[in-house]
């Protein structure tokens, strides 16, 4: 019985929502034919307005990580102290609010773990692995900046913080993607000095 019930369930869902595609679909083709396209917008953003609740777009998250570092290209990470890669080591970053551009996010985000005032902002690169961040499709915009080590204390998602060396890569097994992240850094900066 209850399989029945689970089908008719799920007939009156596919039903509820092909009526809707169809609807649009319809209309869509509809209006093309008998308006102009004043009326035609009008109408589309009318038919959005009623329609558009079951109508949903996957957009990723923006993110931001910051590679701080000194003159000796030592450099700052966070022990995270919540999931997902809880207890492992990353670089300070955090997402981007609306209304906030990436830059001061990354100011921000810097602040708000580290405890570091950060200077000389300069973009590095952009990673955009769907699977990256095992909850959900982010996009990181990842940032250089030398700040005073310090001032250095945990703060906020970070639940310890350490100053590194690149020989981190070897020993520690680092959340998200920043194990090829610090990789792509360390070999541009061995490009330039």
């Amino acid at each position: 019985m209850k399989e029945f019930k689970f089908n008719s369930l799920f007939f009156l869902f596919l039903l509820f929502f092909s009526f809707n595609y169809l609807f649009l679909l319809f209309s869509y083709y509809f209006l093309n034919f008998y308006f102009n396209d004043f009326v035609l917008n009008s109408i589309y953003y009318l038919l959005f307005l009623l329609w558009g609740e079951s109508i949903k777009y996957k957009i990723p998250s923006l993110t931001v990580d910051i590679f701080i570092y000194n003159e000796n290209n030592e450099f700052i990470l966070i022990k995270r102290k919540n999931d997902p890669f809880k207890d492992r080591w990353a670089l300070p970053g955090g997402f981007v609010d609306y209304g906030e551009t990436t830059e001061h996010a990354a100011i921000r985000e810097a602040k708000e773990e580290t405890s570091i005032d950060i200077e000389s902002v300069k973009l590095f690169g952009v990673y955009s692995d769907p699977d990256r961040d095992p909850r959900r499709h982010t996009v990181s915009i990842v940032y250089l900046a030398h700040g005073n080590f310090d001032d250095a204390k945990a703060d906020d998602d970070a639940k310890d913080i350490g100053v590194f060396s690149f020989d981190v890569l070897e020993k520690e097994k680092l959340a998200f993607d920043h194990a090829k992240i610090l990789t792509e850094i360390k070999n541009s900066l061995e490009k330039t000095n």
